[in-house]
């Protein structure tokens, strides 16, 4: 264990916790409430705010604005918390903030995510593990996003939305309504256009069931039938698979919003 580097022009105010190995540089603001866990590094001219937890090995570069109060004008001062996991990467700019009493009172980033310059989490979202935010992306309050996700460059999503585990939303989309996981999605108004296939294949995933997700998302969003029918019969089909399995219960469980669809469905089909 080694102590703290923190730069002389550092403002560290009393009560923030500091762990082991950790490095503030220049200028850089760290309020009473905050936990910066061990072996984290603040670049420069990065400011932690409010109730704010930061796990270990996360880096944070200049300008980013961690944990100062939501952007919601129906939040009036009540304790929240912000809660980043380890090994995180926060570029420039970057903007997180706490929850509200509408939302749980917590905002959470998993393990191993990146998110790059001038990126936002919203209020109360929750964000899973090895997802990874382009520049510019904006996550509206009370969203979700699952593990290994990623958002493209400008992408926008709404409020309450959901983004399921493994799903890909192209730059400059606007996603108002689910992405399926292992989804990919794109446009302005953004529609489902397929499956993250490349990044199935990154991660390793075996021919044989990227070739049972392509079969159960033509099932799913097929003409006949609706989704809900639909979602009955790929589970009787696909009643063994784990990767199907994940779909059909993200869309059972449904959400505030509706599930993105492939752009030949002319309106969103709601999953209740």
């Amino acid at each position: 264990m080694s102590a703290p580097f923190i730069h002389p022009s550092a403002v560290i105010e009393p009560g923030a916790e500091i762990g082991d190995g950790a490095r503030i540089g220049p200028f850089c603001h760290v309020g009473a409430e905050v936990v910066l866990g061990r072996d984290c590094e603040l670049v420069s001219h990065v400011v932690l705010a409010g109730r704010t937890h930061v796990g270990p090995r996360t880096r944070i570069f200049p300008f980013a604005s961690i944990g100062h109060p939501p952007q919601d004008l129906k939040y009036r001062g009540e304790a929240s918390t912000l809660t980043i996991g380890s090994d995180c990467l926060i570029r420039e700019g970057v903007t997180m903030n706490p929850g509200t009493s509408g939302g749980g009172l917590e905002t959470l980033v998993g393990d191993h995510c990146t998110f790059l310059a001038n990126s936002h989490v919203g209020h109360d979202c929750r964000v899973g593990d090895h997802v990874i935010f382009s520049n510019n992306v904006m996550l509206a309050g009370h969203c979700s996003v699952g593990d290994y996700a990623i958002l493209g460059g400008g992408a926008a999503v709404i409020q309450f939305a959901r983004v399921g585990a493994h799903a890909f939303v192209g730059g400059l989309s606007g996603l108002e309504n689910d992405c399926i996981p292992y989804g990919m999605v794109l446009g302005n108004r953004a529609t489902l256009s397929g499956l993250n296939i490349i990044g199935l294949q990154r991660r390793g995933f075996a021919r044989e069931d990227i070739h049972a997700l392509r079969r159960a998302y033509r099932l799913l969003f097929a003409p006949e039938g609706t989704l809900m029918e639909r979602v009955e019969d790929v589970a009787a089909t696909f009643e063994s698979h784990t990767a199907v399995r994940e779909i059909l219960d993200f869309i059972r469980v449904g959400g505030k919003r509706s599930i993105c669809t492939p752009r030949e469905v002319p309106t969103p089909i709601s999953a209740a």
